[in-house]
């Protein structure tokens, strides 16, 4: 079968361009990339999607997402947070280690794979655990995870407490072509806090997390990694602190690359007034100054990747009293649009928007995507940039309904996600 993607404008990230031009795809492949009205055949045999008006984008790959399987299927299966993805614009996902049993061995590894390929919807790339259990104890087999199929290693959901036992993961990980990421979190600073520490806390009684816990550990990455010389990624930057480290230690030249997630840079702690738990994420919203950080590191590069630290949790954890209710929110079918919020703010230009969303994600973790040439897979999504609606909840494919932006107006939706050269989700 051949897939004929016409009159849309085809983005790439790398080049920065943004081209009047067709795609042919022939099989799992693009064959052809050719201005419009160049390709003219019509045959039985030929499908065309009209993409005009439309962006044509390398598929989005979120390299952190929670996909609760094994152990916590209620929340989210891998199929379901699969479906959710695909309708989210994206074509991989790469998901954390913090399941029942941890993602620490072969079998969990490839149990992930497994499910993925059953359920196939998007590229599923597993995260595997630092530390053996997430423990923070010792080292699990780098060599044997990243055989089973394990692309990254994180204790994401727990920090490393241990200096050395993160020094060697950095050093070791590299010679598995394993990118190590970190969950920046002092527990002794964050214990028993529920909300960023600050005004908001103080008025409405609640115990704070002061920036302060992300950033002690954010500055310990970074020195860890100008001492073995040896990459790390920081996740889930929140701190306007976390952000100016980042920087000078990108200006000195450290192996350094962090990722922020969409609630980051359009919410801060004063949404947790009411005590709304759909607000209570780790590391917590923070201030409006911090806000404005994150905006301006992600427009100067300091911050590489918009990632969703999709979090699903059913009622039973969110429906509670704020003290006790579970920290995470979804964000595989918001991330897109609220990305494109900075777009027309003039935070980001298109293709840096497209590119934090993709290429960067696939050349951090070293995963094919993020960019459509003529030979490469055909894995991609076509944006209506223009769609408006509000964001209800029977727009929902997660699992779990967690998300502080259900009934916001959102502008900018995927309307088609193909990979491999197969469509795996289409607006109706």
């Amino acid at each position: 079968m051949i897939t004929w993607i016409r009159g849309g404008d085809l983005i790439d990230p790398v080049s920065r361009k943004r081209e009047a031009l067709d795609l042919i795809i022939e099989g799992a492949k693009i064959s052809r990339i050719v201005p419009h009205g160049v390709f003219q055949e019509v045959r039985p045999h030929i499908r065309q999607i009209e993409a005009s008006g439309k962006l044509v984008v390398p598929g989005l790959i979120d390299m952190h997402v929670h996909l609760r399987e094994p152990g916590h299927e209620y929340k989210e299966t891998i199929a379901t947070g699969a479906r959710a993805a695909a309708a989210g614009g994206y074509t991989a996902v790469a998901c954390m280690p913090n399941t029942d049993p941890p993602n620490d061995c072969r079998a969990v590894t490839e149990f992930i794979l497994e499910q993925a390929e059953r359920a196939g919807f998007v590229r599923v790339y597993p995260i595997a655990a630092i530390s053996k259990g997430q423990t923070g104890e010792g080292l699990t087999d780098f060599g044997d995870l990243k055989a089973a199929g394990a692309v990254g290693l994180s204790d994401d959901g727990f920090p490393v407490v241990n200096s050395e036992l993160m020094r060697r993961a950095l050093e070791y990980a590299p010679f598995y072509g394993l990118r190590v990421i970190s969950h920046c979190e002092d527990r002794n600073l964050s214990a028993g806090g529920v909300m960023h520490e600050g005004v908001v806390s103080t008025q409405i009684g609640l115990a704070g997390i002061p920036d302060a816990s992300e950033d002690i550990m954010v500055y310990r990455e970074i020195s860890l990694a100008r001492l073995t010389k040896k990459p790390v990624h920081i996740a889930h930057v929140s701190a306007a602190s976390s952000v100016q480290l980042i920087r000078r230690a990108k200006e000195d030249g450290i192996p350094v690359t962090a990722e922020t997630a969409p609630h980051y840079f359009t919410l801060d702690h004063r949404r947790v007034m009411g005590y709304d738990t759909l607000a209570k994420v780790n590391p917590p919203l923070r201030t409006p100054e911090d806000v404005a950080a994150v905006k301006s590191g992600l427009r100067e590069g300091v911050i590489d990747v918009v990632a969703t630290d999709h979090a699903p949790h059913s009622p039973l954890e969110k429906d509670v009293e704020f003290d006790r209710a579970a920290f995470g929110m979804i964000g595989l079918q918001t991330a897109l649009p609220l990305t494109l919020e900075l777009v027309r703010e003039g935070v980001l230009e298109l293709v840096d928007a497209i590119n934090k969303l993709s290429w960067a994600g696939a050349t951090i973790l070293g995963v094919p995507g993020g960019r459509l040439v003529e030979g490469g897979i055909a894995d991609l999504t076509i944006i209506d940039p223009d769609y408006e609606y509000a964001f209800e909840p029977d727009r929902i494919l997660s699992k779990s309904k967690n998300s502080p932006f259900i009934g916001r107006k959102l502008k900018g939706i995927a309307e088609l996600t193909m990979v491999g050269g197969r469509v795996v989700w289409e607006k109706k």
